[in-house]
């Protein structure tokens, strides 16, 4: 049996915001954005990965009001999962998301367990990070 992760759906404030986010400043491409019923889905990729996507949508998106306001409290704290990628040019990605403005965590660093990594917030809270791709 094969088992691969297809998406993983992030919350967030404001779409656009996400968008210059993960779009200009991460690099990655929009698959789709769809609006429907007050809620906007988008979903954006890596080139070098297509099949794995991220879905960014806001918290009324395909929601009632109830859910949509307990998630909306749960993002302003910053209670949510964070997301990771790795990347096989750590240093020059970090340059290019810190530039863009977006909260720098961690600059890159050796981790004691192994990575060398970088971590950032995105527009709504979220924690991102960035991990060098393991050699070969």
């Amino acid at each position: 049996m094969t088992l691969t992760l297809a998406f993983t759906h992030l919350t967030v404030h404001d779409v656009d915001a996400a968008l210059a986010f993960y779009r200009d400043a991460l690099g990655l491409t929009v698959l789709n954005d769809v609006s429907a019923g007050g809620g906007r889905w988008v979903t954006v990729a890596s080139e070098q990965q297509p099949g794995v996507t991220v879905v960014l949508s806001t918290p009324e998106s395909g929601r009632g009001p109830d859910d949509a306001g307990a998630l909306q409290e749960l993002l302003a704290k910053g209670s949510l999962p964070m997301i990771g990628f790795t990347t096989d040019d750590l240093d020059g990605l970090f340059e290019r998301v810190a530039a863009s403005g977006a909260e720098v965590l961690q600059e890159p660093m050796d981790q004691p367990w192994g990575p060398r990594d970088c971590a950032f917030r995105d527009p709504s809270g979220t924690t991102v990070r960035v991990s060098a791709t393991p050699a070969a």
